[in-house]
């Protein structure tokens, strides 16, 4: 997994740049949010999420790291894929979109393109929970796991366990066994557990 560039801005446009790391050119795929934050930079660092099919390998970029959660945690919901999750992105600013998922506002989210009655009521069904409590006012933060159940949930869904089943098996065996201070005894035990 390419956790995130550090490097030189060779092309921008408001859906992909072209980042060069140590003579390396990387084409990445960002969100509206994400330009308006570089598109007067040079070089600078994209938080990158690798999106793996059988035809393609597409790196998706993030100005910073709530942008990236919330991705993610957008992808994690039935029927929303990476481009409907960009798109959700470029449309609503980060911390909006989990105000409006927070608060269950569905007209905000049926305005996206893309997004209709039921999939606006299957975000707030799925993800509310999990964002009220990261959320206030000021400054939210969707960040929702620390790093060794961070780096044990990415192991886990290389390993081709869906995320949701990952999640939920980090929750139990954090709960049985909160003493886990290594990331291969945290994932052995959740293999374990599902």
């Amino acid at each position: 997994m390419i956790a995130y560039l550090n490097g030189i801005y060779t092309y921008k446009s408001p859906a992909v740049v072209h980042m060069e790391v140590n003579g390396v050119g990387y084409e990445v795929q960002i969100s509206l949010n994400t330009y308006t934050h570089i598109q007067n930079l040079d070089k600078g660092i994209l938080y990158t999420w690798l999106q793996v099919k059988e035809d393609a390998h597409v790196l998706f970029g993030f100005f910073d790291k709530a942008e990236k959660e919330i991705f993610l945690h957008l992808i994690s919901v039935t029927g929303i894929g990476a481009t409907t999750a960009r798109m959700m992105l470029s449309s609503v600013q980060p911390t909006e979109l989990q105000n409006a998922i927070v608060k269950g506002d569905e007209r905000l989210l049926e305005g996206i393109k893309g997004i209709g009655k039921k999939t606006a009521q299957r975000l707030i069904l799925e993800l509310k929970e999990k964002l009220t409590k990261y959320s206030n006012d000021s400054n939210i933060s969707p960040l929702t796991y620390n790093s060794l159940e961070q780096d044990a949930l990415n192991a886990l869904m290389a390993l081709g366990i869906a995320r949701p089943a990952a999640e939920n098996a980090i929750k139990k065996v954090r709960s049985v066994n909160p003493g886990i201070t290594e990331v291969e005894a945290l994932i052995k035990k959740v293999l374990q557990a599902l």
